[in-house]
Formats: structure tokens, sequence, C-alpha cells
């Protein structure tokens, strides 16, 4: 099939971009991207860049889906995981056939639906994804989560989420104002959070409910 062929290279891309760890390049492979672009965009759905999904909002290119899967895996396999900003479903869809468990986060109503729909299709049934207005405040009660990934821009470190990482979880946000984002890994020890800067990298923005926005 011409799509193996493309997800072949697409990870012979990324060897070659430094992602080493063979856990995240076996998911990379397996998981079929064209099902999460429009059906417009399938033949660039194996390219190495981002994409339009509407609403503004893209899904990620997969180096970074990679990337940040790599990192958030650096320290073993998280049994329990929350992801913020679910978008096409694609980032969830990796996590999912490497770890038990994932909540994840959606706040344009119409990404949910569609995303929620291709789990089910693709039989991901570890993934349980959640329409909430301010993704930002994450999921209080099905936490504490081992690990927190964050897939938009935020302005700054959403503190919100810092009590519903576990002691010894790892969170990886990409933090700063658009043009000028930088790849955050945060690691809590007891009440201690210490920071690792990383790459730059370009994320479209978090965005958090306004008040005078109603609650869902």
């Amino acid at each position: 099939m011409a799509s193996a062929r493309s997800r072949a290279r697409l990870i012979d891309r990324l060897r070659g971009l430094g992602i080493e760890n063979d856990t995240v390049l076996a998911a990379m492979e397996k998981v079929p991207r064209h099902q999460f672009v429009d059906e417009a965009m399938t033949s660039r759905a194996y390219d190495d860049t981002a994409l339009p999904i509407g609403y503004g909002q893209t899904i990620s290119q997969p180096y970074i889906v990679a990337q940040m899967t790599q990192l958030l895996i650096a320290d073993g396999l998280p049994d329990n995981v929350l992801e913020i900003g679910t978008g096409s479903g694609y980032q969830g869809a990796v996590l999912a056939e490497i770890l038990p468990s994932i909540y994840t986060v959606e706040r344009i109503e119409p990404l949910y639906e569609r995303a929620r729909r291709r789990f089910a299709e693709l039989g991901y049934r570890n993934v349980r994804a959640r329409l909430a207005r301010d993704g930002v405040l994450g999921l209080p009660d099905y936490g504490p989560f081992e690990a927190i990934l964050v897939t938009a821009g935020a302005e700054k470190l959403p503190t919100s989420l810092y009590e519903q990482l576990a002691d010894g979880g790892r969170m990886i946000v990409p933090v700063g104002p658009t043009g000028d984002q930088r790849l955050i890994v945060v690691r809590r020890d007891g009440g201690y959070f210490e920071q690792e800067v990383l790459d730059a990298v370009s994320f479209v923005p978090l965005i958090e409910q306004r008040s005078d926005e109603p609650s869902h």
C-alpha cells in the first residue's frame, strides 16, 4: 500500500532527525495519519509537516509528535496520561499505541466529536475524550496523572495543571507567544517542580475560557 511505504519513509526521516526510541517509532509507523486529516489532505498525510484540520487548528508535524512522545516516556511508561488539546486525535492515537490509559480534552466541539469517532473506529478504547471549554483546568477528578502533554502553545506555564501532576511525573508543554515558543519539560518531586527548556517550536495558541463564556 502507498500509505505503508509513505509511513516507512516518514519513519526513516524521523530517525534522521534524532528520534531514537524504537517504541515511539513503531507507534508512529502503525498509526494511520491519513485517517486523521481531511480527505483533501490525504496525499500529504505522511509529509513531515503540520496540516490544517479546520477551526484554526492543525494536526501537528510528525516530528513534533514523536519528540513530545519520546520526552513523555523518557523515564518509563506512565499508566495514566492527560492530553490537553485533542485536535485531530493523532497525538492521542500515538500515545494509545504505547500507554494503557489516556484522557484527552478538547474545547472545540466538532473536533472533539470527530476525534472521538476516529478513536472508536480505529479501536483505541484506552483513549477517553472529554469536551471542556477550558482545557487548562484539566480533569482533576481523574488525576493525579503520571504525565501531562499540552499540545497548544501557552503564553505562560499552566500552573493550574501542576496539582494534577503525580509526584515523580512530568508535563510537556510549549510555552511562549506565537513565534517565540519553547518546549518545556516540568518534572515534579514532591512540592518542587523542575523546569527544563528545550527546542523552539510552533503551536496554535492554548485558549482559556473567557469570563463571559458559558461553561459546558
